[in-house]
């Protein structure tokens, strides 16, 4: 297939995605208004012989400071048929335009899952004193494709994330939690549940623990929890202009594209998340909660009512976005992996992100000022 590449309008590249079973939030074109301090651009591939669209990429540049060239990222994208083994094809033209755009570096995170492993694999390596991280344990899923893939952008000349993908290095996370919805009932995955969970669904109810929908008036809320959650565990809070924003471009560009939920308990707000919605992809983006209130069990509460909802609404997946790779009980993440593998879920290891220098000094810069901030 001999492909062109063009800009597009924003128009053409949400029929594009709606086109697709589904794709990353940070691919519609919706997430250049939320990343308002970047300057986007969107890109589509064309079959030359038939005219038709078959890939498509936001990109958004950020500027250094004082001249004039950029870093192009393209975050969980672009989104293009990654196993075409024509895959040169796909990537140089778009090198091409984005340094003809000013671009001095090139950052994308190719939406591909490497290796899956199973809550119950997950469970024994916990327990298994010799191991230390998800990857010291065989894979219950394997796509050799993605290793594929790995290897011809080495050979282009990428340069594989930092970390080589400890977890959180990356600037999206390269492991995250899924629930599968496809081809199963709401039995099999409350079934799949460990006791702990179903036993904290069950105490929140009995509490009587609501789950209700919030809207835009209700992110001064929402803002409220998170920002005690921010003290509690170490991280600067994002501002309460970002929500809003995120809420009003997500969902002017469709209005089911992102939703905010509460768990009430005698009219209190104990515990809030922000659910995001692309195709048959439904992702926990954030989560909030409060100090108290914890014994009615809030957020598994709220979590079972939003992997209902995203099931009703014709989820194939339920993302719980990012996790560490450790397994290490002593680590100060490993809570995280233990609250989602409860959900009986599988851990899934993205290709990571990939940069590549199109200006190896100006790339050598950036390198230096990042890791100084």
């Amino acid at each position: 297939m001999s492909l062109t590449l063009r800009t597009i309008s924003r128009e053409q590249h949400l029929a594009y995605i709606q086109s697709l079973p589904s794709a990353s939030h940070m691919q519609v074109p919706a997430w250049a208004d939320v990343k308002a301090e970047w300057r986007s651009e969107n890109l589509g591939w064309f079959d030359e012989r038939t005219g038709e669209m078959v890939g498509a990429g936001l990109v958004l540049y950020r500027q250094l400071p004082k001249i004039k060239r950029y870093l192009a990222y393209l975050p969980e994208g672009p989104v293009i048929n990654w196993f075409a083994p024509n895959l040169d094809d796909w990537i140089q033209p778009m090198l091409a335009h984005l340094k003809q755009q000013g671009a001095f570096s090139v950052k994308m995170g190719p939406p591909v899952i490497i290796r899956r492993w199973n809550a119950e694999t997950i469970k024994r390596g916990i327990q298994s004193p010799d191991v230390k991280r998800l990857r010291d344990m065989e894979a219950d899923f394997i796509e050799p494709r993605a290793f594929e893939v790995a290897d011809k952008l080495r050979r282009m000349g990428w340069q594989q994330g930092e970390d080589g993908g400890a977890g959180f290095g990356d600037v999206q996370p390269r492991y995250v939690f899924q629930v599968p919805l496809a081809n199963r009932s709401l039995e099999e995955v409350h079934k799949n549940f460990n006791q702990l969970w179903r036993r904290n669904i069950k105490k929140a109810e009995k509490a009587g623990v609501e789950v209700v929908q919030g809207g835009y008036q209700d992110l001064a809320e929402w803002q409220r929890l998170y920002e005690i959650t921010a003290v509690r565990d170490h991280f600067r809070p994002r501002p309460l202009s970002y929500f809003q924003r995120m809420w009003t471009a997500l969902n002017t560009e469709d209005p089911n594209r992102m939703r905010l939920y509460f768990a009430r308990h005698n009219g209190v707000n104990l515990s809030a998340a922000t659910m995001l919605i692309v195709g048959g992809h439904v992702w926990y983006s954030y989560g909030a909660s409060d100090n108290i209130g914890r014994e009615v069990r809030p957020s598994n509460a709220m979590q079972w009512r939003m992997l209902r909802d995203a099931y009703a609404l014709g989820g194939t997946v339920y993302d719980l976005r990012g996790i560490s790779d450790s397994l290490d009980e002593t680590d100060h993440l490993f809570g995280l992996i233990q609250f989602k593998v409860g959900t009986g879920g599988q851990a899934a290891e993205y290709l990571g992100e990939w940069d590549f220098p199109l200006n190896k000094l100006l790339h050598k810069a950036l390198d230096i000022y990042m890791s100084r901030r």
